[in-house]
């Protein structure tokens, strides 16, 4: 028994709807592009030095980026970041969690890429990179979101990989700040065992008021004394003078 044959134009129809529907389900099943991105030059745990690479991409039209605000991973201070490379009249200011580089508006649907330096990378597998980007008509963009449950985020913050450390590899010291506040309170507490010499001097002046105040409550008693005796005196001449006048 033979099979039936189809005709050739089905068989390329049904070729065709295979194709789209292989390519609509790549399609749904490919992650979404991320619009803010980081690289690094040295993507290994407790890395020294550095150089991370930042890429927002524009998504208007009609106006251009005019900030980018990063907030920094846990490990890494807002102090141990320089600014290395940013568009023409950008800079960078340290926020209390992070860092903001801003500058003139660039033009519509360029992207903002800058480049910062790290004094040291955390010892972590990954480490995430909020970034908040305003445009100059005053629009926000906040790619924030970190991935759970295996959920994939809608505006996904820039995620950075690590390798393992080095071996041998370990934090780097606290900065020079912190060491300088904390040094001096060693020492601090030598001088307060033993007396200084304000102190001395102004026992001595206490000591000394009390000496005064003593001689000076001798001096009040004898001139008391004296003068009780002298008065004892005057009265007695007074009473005999007067007995031998009667007499």
């Amino acid at each position: 028994m033979s099979t039936p044959r189809l005709p050739a134009h089905a068989g390329r129809r049904i070729a065709l709807v295979g194709a789209a529907a292989l390519t609509a389900t790549l399609a749904l099943a490919a992650p979404a592009a991320a619009h803010a991105e980081v690289e690094a030059d040295k993507a290994q745990a407790l890395a020294e030095n550095v150089t991370l690479s930042f890429v927002s991409e524009a998504e208007s039209d009609s106006a251009g980026f005019t900030e980018l605000r990063v907030v920094l991973p846990k490990g890494i201070a807002p102090g141990d970041v320089t600014l290395d490379e940013a568009p023409k009249g950008w800079e960078l200011k340290a926020t209390n969690d992070g860092y903001a580089v801003s500058g003139p508006a660039l033009k519509a649907g360029v992207d903002a890429e800058h480049k910062i330096k790290v004094r040291q990378l955390p010892d972590a597998k990954e480490i995430a990179f909020k970034t908040i980007e305003t445009y100059s008509d005053g629009e926000v963009s906040r790619w924030i979101e970190l991935p759970t449950g295996g959920a994939e985020a809608e505006q996904p913050a820039p995620l950075l990989e690590l390798k393992a450390a080095a071996p041998g590899a370990k934090p780097v010291s606290p900065s020079p700040t912190e060491t300088a506040s904390a040094t001096p309170s060693a020492p601090a507490s030598t001088p307060a065992a033993a007396p200084t010499q304000t102190d001395a001097s102004a026992a001595a002046s206490d000591t000394a008021a009390d000496e005064d105040d003593s001689m000076s409550s001798g001096v009040v008693v004898g001139v008391v004394v004296v003068l009780l005796l002298l008065g004892g005196g005057a009265w007695w001449l007074v009473k005999r003078r007067t007995a031998s006048s009667e007499s």
